[in-house]
């Protein structure tokens, strides 16, 4: 089994559409291992995206993680950073596949409703971020 994290991200609250993103991830075979309700500020945003510091987006980002609350969740299953990339589809809506999630709900490249860890090494950094072990439901069979 495989770990990713998934961040709701404040545009995916806002908009009501939590349950509805969720049914998706739990339609597609992921199990939920932890989840909880979060409200990034300046700093814990900034840490958590420091990787694209150097990137001209890395402020509005970081304003914009920091607009609303979140929700983190860690999912799991088999190829769960793969298969969970392909259910958001591509980070511009505009690119992304029909049926995605980002493709049906998502307004921008910037307001893209979720984020999703792009490889195990991220995923086990993001993870540790936001839960600490004792956070996350094992054996979930």
């Amino acid at each position: 089994m495989q770990r990713t994290l998934a961040i709701l991200k404040p545009d995916c609250v806002r908009k009501n559409l939590i349950g509805k993103v969720i049914k998706r991830f739990e339609a597609e075979g992921f199990k939920i291992v932890a989840m909880k309700l979060v409200k990034l500020n300046s700093k814990t945003a900034g840490e958590f995206y420091a990787v694209h510091k150097e990137r001209p987006f890395f402020y509005d980002l970081v304003s914009f993680m920091t607009s609303g609350p979140c929700v983190p969740i860690v999912l799991e299953k088999e190829n769960a950073i793969e298969d969970y990339r392909k259910v958001i589809g591509a980070t511009d809506p505009a690119e992304a596949d029909k049926g995605t999630v980002r493709k049906m709900y998502a307004d921008s490249k910037e307001q893209n409703i979720c984020h999703g860890s792009d490889a195990p090494e991220t995923a086990a950094f993001e993870i540790g971020y936001f839960f600490s072990g004792k956070e996350l439901v094992e054996n979930m069979e």
